[in-house]
């Protein structure tokens, strides 16, 4: 019954895991822009469409964004995490460490 138990509960963890890890992956395929964006060489100026996580205190004090699910960068993200998440972390000691680690400093 414990060893049951005991595989059922790491069954469990790993289903979690595989959920998260697919539910924040950005969609692939291009997104369509406005033709003027397209045409005029510069990047338009359009708000993300973010969740908000929250705020949390930083190893400094500092009060600092959680990271968010967002359409694309917001403004002051320093990183985006492997999940997908856009991280506002003000050092990169420790950033996206519960989000799979860091694919890319912006």
């Amino acid at each position: 019954m414990r060893l049951l138990r005991h595989t059922l509960c790491i069954l469990a963890a790993v289903l979690v895991l595989l959920s998260q890890s697919f539910a924040f992956q950005a969609p692939s395929g291009s997104q369509s822009q406005p033709p003027s964006a397209t045409n005029s060489g510069s990047k338009p100026k359009v708000k993300p469409n973010c969740t908000s996580s929250g705020t949390y205190v930083n190893s400094k004090g500092q009060t600092v964004p959680r990271p968010e699910n967002c359409s694309a960068p917001p403004e002051g993200a320093t990183a985006q995490c492997r999940d997908g998440t856009y991280s506002f972390s003000k050092s990169r000691r420790g950033t996206c460490s519960h989000h799979g680690g860091v694919a890319k400093w912006l």
